[in-house]
């Protein structure tokens, strides 16, 4: 079955969207005939891609950014909230401003979008909202509790603004993309941690979550709170930890 996405005159927002997951579905926004903007601290490489410089932490420049983004182009369609760090130590070792940094990224990050977007798509009565978990929010993982705290946090955010808003038909959902071939994984994971993720389930690549992505975007996508995840590609992490 042929599967084909039509974006005309849809503007979707991806936090983070410089690199990675989000680069990819920019070029695949673009490429369906969308708007991609992407809120980054670095340039996307795509010169398609509508820019702004945003550090997600700052709740203004998100509100800033977002009005700006409105009073541009009149509408945001979708939402994928996909900024994130990945730093890597033990409880014991962890810098508090590491771990608040972390938090405030990923989760209030979130948030601060969310709260900057929803509303206008409330508005409308029409709207779709994207945010990434992570095997690591339900296993855990040596050196990532930050970040594994951080995407379990987010599970339980996103069901709960699904339910606020689903009379609105604004809808919010989750995907676990699983263990990708990204510039986040490569600097997060170095030596035995890569070996480790590559001998045993695998690392793919953005481009493989940017089809569950564009569906969660599109009208055919239905439902909402849901979390979409390849657990296959965690299955042997248990035996890891074990």
């Amino acid at each position: 079955m042929k599967v084909s996405f039509d974006a005309t005159g849809e503007v979707v927002l991806i936090t983070g969207g410089a690199q990675g997951i989000g680069a990819a579905l920019a070029r695949a926004v673009t490429a369906s005939g969308g708007t991609a903007v992407v809120f980054d601290v670095v340039k996307p490489l795509e010169p398609a891609v509508e820019y702004v410089e945003v550090d997600v932490a700052d709740r203004a420049a998100v509100e800033s950014a977002v009005a700006s983004v409105l009073s541009r182009f009149g509408r945001i369609d979708g939402l994928v909230a996909g900024a994130a760090v990945q730093p890597r130590s033990a409880v014991v070792e962890m810098d508090p401003a590491e771990w608040s940094r972390t938090l405030q990224v990923n989760l209030d990050g979130v948030v601060w979008a969310c709260q900057a977007v929803v509303p206008h798509m409330v508005s409308r009565r029409r709207g779709s909202v994207v945010v990434f978990t992570s095997g690591m929010a339900v296993t855990g993982y040596p050196g990532a509790a930050a970040y594994a705290s951080s995407k379990a946090a987010l599970i339980a955010f996103a069901k709960s603004l699904a339910a606020e808003v689903a009379e609105h038909r604004v809808r919010v959902n989750v995907v676990a993309p699983g263990v990708l071939d990204t510039e986040q994984f490569r600097s997060a994971n170095v030596g035995a941690d890569r070996a480790f993720w590559q001998d045993t389930i695998g690392v793919g690549d953005p481009e493989d979550v940017v089809g569950p992505l564009l569906f969660l975007l599109s009208d055919a996508a239905a439902m909402t709170g849901s979390v979409l995840t390849r657990e296959r590609a965690f299955a042997r992490l248990t035996d890891f930890l074990e």
